[in-house]
């Protein structure tokens, strides 16, 4: 997630509007919700200072605005966060203790596409494992992911954008 939807994300979160961020973090009152809006939808990048800022007004560390770092253990955890806050992603203590990464579908049905692509990963994971795919195999599968006319547990065909999702649900509640 880019930083204009985290910005978002937690503007939302903390029922605030454009116009009173942008008014908490000094800009002047009558442009505030528009510069807002142009941070949300990155037309501008907001520099350190303001991230510094919005972070405070939004009460979580800068490293939640920013796009994460992933090569930092720090960057990593936040890209945790933000996939569970986007995904549903979860986390448990496995029987031995360690810690186990999953989906809940339950409340972000939006993810079973992620999900299905998490199975295709488990099934090439399984195959190398079991000495069926060799590491080449595996990284050849994994750069080039995904590979169209490929057999999976998703059918990229059949994903139909989430605006239609949601409107043709909404349909058919109406109608029912």
């Amino acid at each position: 997630m880019a930083i204009g939807e985290r910005i978002h994300f937690f503007r939302n979160k903390r029922g605030m509007t454009q116009k009173y961020v942008g008014s908490q973090i000094g800009f002047d009152e009558k442009s505030a919700d528009v510069r807002m809006a142009q941070y949300e939808s990155e037309t501008r990048v907001p520099k350190d200072n303001l991230i510094q800022a919005l972070a405070t007004t939004f009460d979580v560390a800068p490293e939640a605005l920013k796009v994460p770092d992933i090569d930092s253990n720090i960057g990593l955890m936040h890209t945790l966060f933000t996939l569970e806050d986007r995904y549903g992603l979860k986390i448990e203590a496995s029987e031995d203790g360690q810690p186990r990464i999953y989906l809940d579908l339950r409340n972000h049905p939006d993810s079973n596409q992620l999900f299905d692509m998490l199975l295709d990963w488990m099934d090439k994971t399984v195959a190398l494992e079991a000495k069926q795919i060799s590491q080449d195999e595996y990284d050849q599968w994994r750069y080039h992911y995904p590979t169209p006319g490929e057999t999976t547990h998703t059918n990229f065909a059949k994903v139909i954008p989430q605006e239609l999702s949601d409107y043709l649900l909404s349909e058919d509640k109406k109608n029912k």
